[in-house]
């Protein structure tokens, strides 16, 4: 995939993360909380350099030049996207021509799902049907974001304390990072080495924070590289044998006020909607939606 100019109506293309960041931040900077995840995956890949030589990048020019939707692609995860009318929550007439037009411009690369706001993922998905004749688009998941109101950590706590976990915990980090993308995500699952970067990178700017009882982990949540004013709890894990004792809203609870008092204007969290456990507890927590999100697999 080749840099291209684009006119009103097309997509620019670049595998250059410095040329998306000039075309697409002003749209990313217009609502960080609803731009969460690009924000999040462009600051790693500025940190750490993670998946920069294999990534993709598009920006989807609206009136006057400006960005109104952008793409990005890290292999092996789905292709991410927002399209035209994401940051009203509304129809918009372009938003199935930039639809179209994506399948269309990256008609080379492996599209096998994507990933976004609810509205985008469906129209990419339609585009896709139209331009495959009898191939399937299914939605895997639905997700739910949200963003931390006024925060009301649990009236019981359970035993034991919050800490940053360290080089130490190396090994239970990536034991409980694959664990969980196994749980979360059973067809896009992390590799052992996909954990380890991510175990690597967490601990270097203390991202994971570990509730303990007696001494031995017992939950974790994790907090992204903050961009903007912004934040994502994420992930929060418990071993099933450790569930339903409070471990998970006592971790999720430290590291929100954690993220508060270093400053994070807006402190944001992804669920699965499927699960309503997860939803209660966030909301229990001072967690209130903010839009819902969608998971879609595609097979020709």
């Amino acid at each position: 995939m080749t840099t291209s100019r684009a006119r009103t109506g097309e997509w620019l293309l670049t595998s250059a993360l410095d040329e998306f960041d000039e075309q697409a931040g002003e749209l990313l900077a217009s609502d960080p909380a609803l731009h969460t995840v690009a924000l999040s995956v462009t600051a790693r890949m500025r940190a750490s350099g993670w998946a920069r030589d294999g990534a993709r990048f598009g920006v989807w020019t609206g009136p006057g030049g400006k960005a109104d939707g952008y793409f990005f692609w890290t292999p092996p995860y789905f292709l991410y996207v927002a399209l035209p009318g994401e940051d009203a929550g509304r129809e918009d007439a372009g938003r199935k021509e930039a639809a179209g037009a994506l399948v269309d411009a990256v008609a080379e690369l492996p599209l096998d799902g994507a990933n976004g706001a609810l509205e985008s993922t469906a129209a990419l998905a339609g585009a896709w049907r139209e331009r495959h004749p009898g191939a399937r688009a299914e939605r895997v998941m639905r997700q739910r974001l949200f963003r931390l109101g006024e925060l009301t950590p649990p009236k019981s706590l359970p035993e034991g304390g919050a800490r940053i976990a360290g080089g130490t915990d190396r090994d239970l980090l990536v034991d409980w990072h694959m664990a969980f993308e196994t749980e979360a995500h059973p067809r896009d699952a992390a590799s052992r080495e996909q954990a380890e970067a991510w175990a690597d990178e967490r601990i270097a700017y203390g991202g994971v924070t570990l509730w303990e009882d007696g001494g031995d982990p017992v939950s974790m949540a994790g907090l992204t590289l903050g961009s903007l004013g912004t934040v994502r709890v994420a992930p929060v894990y418990t071993p099933p044998a450790l569930r339903g004792r409070g471990y998970a809203a006592a971790v999720t609870a430290e590291v929100s006020r954690a993220a508060r008092a270093e400053g994070a204007e807006e402190v944001l969290l992804f669920t699965d909607i499927s699960n309503p456990t997860s939803n209660a507890l966030y909301q229990r927590l001072g967690y209130r939606p903010v839009r819902e999100f969608a998971v879609w697999e595609f097979r020709r």
